[in-house]
């Protein structure tokens, strides 16, 4: 790796802070029994931790303790809220209704529940990525079961109105699901006040660990969900396997500090954030992809016109053109919004993070400045 690369997919995964790590390596090092094994000290201890951090969790969604169900990160929770409610209510209602915005892990869900039956309600957005609402009311129906909708964006970083949208879920007795990945510790978020009855989390997007996720699953109404994973009835049998306690603690760490440095991260990234994209904004064929306003200040997601440009060419920064799960692909967010596929322009997301400094957005707006001109002129 480049000794001077300046990383801006935070997006895709934020680096594990450093006091994360070393809260987590004592539960590698020094301290390894399985949560599960209470018959003596090295089992109790790590039950202890895990309690801990499942309560650490909670604390920065407004949740109760009970209502963190771990699971290895937000696809596998996704999946677990999707397929356990619909498997669970299979000879009921057979309706979903989510955005074709939404991450892979919950349109590829409910694709695959169509193959087992089940009806899905796939809306467009508006053009700046929020949600159609008068498409929304109408897709809700009689025999509508469930409907997800991501919180942030992970290509965009827009932010949609959760509480409006569960209002409605709730008025029409549908279950509501949130995909909140990338929005903790960017985006206050209460669920004792929020009409969410689940919601996907995972640590690798707050500078937590990647392979440990959690979802929450509200306890005050009589949500019935079907396991995934069998073997062991773990987690209140909701999603059976030995629970890794140094991933679950480094999640735990992670949220808190989330928790302790939220308002003052988000004002120093919208600086850097809105520096930056007041430069990219000044430069001919431009366009900013989704809503400014409803947005969490870490993402810029640009179309550049007249410019074929490799990112893989890019030598002194990290970012991506679209989700890391694309695989390359284009992006069907950005095709979503603009309502056809669009060739012509190079699509850049660019995601800040807690270790960015100024310094390094100052270098990378005059940097990417050069580039554009460059590949215009066809000069890479």
């Amino acid at each position: 790796m480049p000794a001077n690369l300046i990383y801006l997919d935070n997006a895709a995964t934020t680096r594990v802070d450093p006091r994360v790590a070393e809260t987590m390596s004592v539960w590698l090092t020094k301290q390894w029994g399985n949560p599960a094994s209470l018959n003596h000290a090295f089992g109790q201890s790590s039950a202890k931790a895990v309690d801990k951090a499942r309560a650490q969790v909670a604390q920065l969604i407004g949740a109760k303790t009970n209502e963190i169900i771990w699971t290895s990160g937000a696809t596998e929770s996704n999946n677990l809220a999707l397929k356990g409610i619909a498997r669970a209510h299979r000879g009921q209602r057979r309706h979903i209704v989510t955005i074709a915005t939404e991450h892979k892990a919950v349109l590829d869900t409910v694709h695959w529940l169509e193959g087992e039956g089940f009806k899905a309600t796939v809306l467009a957005p508006q053009s700046n990525g929020l949600v159609d609402w008068a498409a929304l009311e109408e897709a809700l129906r009689e025999d509508t079961l469930l409907c997800s909708v991501m919180l942030v964006n992970n290509e965009t970083g827009v932010i949609q109105d959760i509480q409006a949208i569960g209002e409605l879920c709730r008025k029409k007795n549908v279950v509501f699901h949130v995909d909140a990945a990338q929005a903790t510790g960017k985006v206050d978020i209460n669920l004792q006040q929020l009409p969410v009855d689940l919601m996907s989390l995972t640590a690798h997007k707050t500078y937590g660990p990647q392979g440990i996720g959690a979802l929450f699953v509200r306890s005050d109404i009589a949500l019935q969900i079907e396991a995934q994973l069998h073997g062991g009835g773990h987690e209140r049998g909701l999603r059976s396997g030995t629970l890794p306690t140094h991933q679950i603690v480094g999640m735990g760490e992670s949220y808190e500090l989330a928790k302790a440095l939220m308002t003052s991260e988000n004002t120093r990234i919208r600086i850097q954030r809105d520096r930056l994209l007041k430069h990219l904004m000044a430069l001919d064929g431009v366009e900013l992809n989704g809503d400014l306003e409803h947005r969490i200040p870490h993402n810029i997601n640009i179309s550049i016109d007249n410019c074929a440009l490799d990112l893989n060419t890019l030598t002194a920064v990290a970012l991506s053109s679209a989700s890391a799960c694309l695989g390359g692909q284009s992006s069907h967010v950005i095709n979503a919004m603009k309502g056809h596929s669009d060739t012509q322009s190079t699509l850049m997301r660019i995601s800040l993070g807690r270790f960015n400094t100024d310094t390094e957005i100052d270098f990378v707006a005059d940097y990417l400045e050069d580039q554009i001109r460059r590949c215009r002129q066809g000069k890479r």
